[in-house]
């Protein structure tokens, strides 16, 4: 089943995935409804945040994916209500963004993380070769 992610820079080898600092936890959003994430997007935008692109990937492939960076996947599912202020920020970004300086400046980082959160690029030849066939989906 495909889930919509949001990239930056997607296709160039400054590609970032878009992810929320929650509790000490780097987390990215899967979102099931490709509205849901164009509309999490432009909330984005509204911020003044780089505007990402949505793109559909296999859930399996993204969960795999973050299990091997350390992150964690978190599925927003279509109707999704919030039922506490961590779980707001699935549906609505954070007021305070990361500066993206520091991923924009560190080609080898995988994630713009908000909130404060520090994105972790990847680790070993081998989730460098896994992201290259994540890209290939694309």
């Amino acid at each position: 089943m495909p889930v919509h992610v949001l990239l930056f820079e997607a296709g160039t080898d400054n590609e970032g995935i878009h992810s929320l600092e929650l509790s000490g936890r780097t987390v990215v959003l899967l979102f099931e409804e490709r509205d849901d994430a164009e509309r999490y997007a432009g909330l984005l935008e509204a911020q003044d945040f780089p505007v990402p692109s949505v793109e559909a990937i296999e859930r399996e492939e993204m969960e795999l994916f973050c299990g091997q960076a350390g992150y964690e996947a978190r599925f927003v599912p279509t109707g999704f209500l919030p039922s506490s202020a961590e779980e707001r920020l699935l549906i609505a970004p954070p007021e305070r963004n990361m500066d993206l300086t520091h991923w924009k400046d560190e080609p080898s980082r995988s994630a713009a993380s908000q909130d404060g959160g520090e994105g972790r690029g990847p680790e070993s030849a081998e989730l460098e070769a896994f992201r290259r066939r994540l890209e290939g989906l694309l």
